[in-house]
């Protein structure tokens, strides 16, 4: 498996997967949805299946002496290794946004999203919706993966939309909060995205290795 996830670092990864992780800085960027450095960060995941669709990668893995279940728990542990790169990122801009310039105008004036532990729940949303729906769609042939992205994008679009409009509902404007303000409902937005994360793709792995074990190559 270790020799697996270094085939797809090394050989099977497009050097976008890896030049999208820059993308974690639009955590900083004010007046705009925040949220769309998540999607250009699974972009470039996107990007290395595509590599591997063209370059024949998952057929010459299978002809590997591995199991096919391993192949695809290679693809999906290189695509939590991108996105756990990219989130730790994020929040380590969140937190300077948190704490250093918590009080900046720029971001005090913010009618968007504010980066606190609430956008890096839907942040980890985003990614554990990334992985159910484009790979999951993409090992139930692994060969096709335009439809399966075509339908992620709706679902995020869809997710961004909610996150930029919750705040503007009335009561529920903590969701927003500059610093560590509200800190019990910022941790359990936090806690949701990361089980979401975890269920989503967990859940995803496992209907992916059941496809891909009755695929005919």
């Amino acid at each position: 498996m270790g020799k697996l996830l270094k085939k797809e670092m090394k050989l099977s990864a497009s050097a976008l997967s890896y030049i999208f992780l820059a993308f974690a800085l639009m955590t900083l960027i004010p007046g705009y949805p925040i949220l769309m450095g998540s999607f250009f960060i699974v972009f470039g995941i996107f990007q290395s299946v595509q590599r591997c669709r063209e370059n024949n990668d998952v057929v010459y893995s299978a002809l590997l002496p591995v199991a096919k279940c391993d192949v695809v728990r290679a693809k999906y542990a290189f695509a939590v290794l991108i996105e756990g790169c990219g989130f730790v990122l994020m929040t380590a801009l969140t937190l300077l946004r948190m704490t250093v310039l918590a009080d900046s105008p720029v971001y005090r004036t913010n009618v968007m999203m504010n980066a606190n532990f609430v956008y890096l729940g839907f942040v980890l949303l985003v990614f554990g919706v990334f992985n159910l729906v484009f790979l999951g769609g993409f090992f139930r042939t692994a060969y096709y993966f335009g439809k399966p992205f075509i339908a992620f994008l709706v679902v995020f679009f869809v997710t961004v939309g909610i996150a930029e409009a919750l705040h503007h509902i009335p009561g529920l404007e903590a969701v927003n909060a500059f610093g560590f303000t509200e800190m019990p409902l910022q941790l359990a937005f936090l806690a949701g995205g990361a089980a979401a994360f975890v269920l989503l793709t967990t859940f995803s792995q496992a209907a992916s290795i059941r496809h891909f074990e009755k695929i005919d190559l």
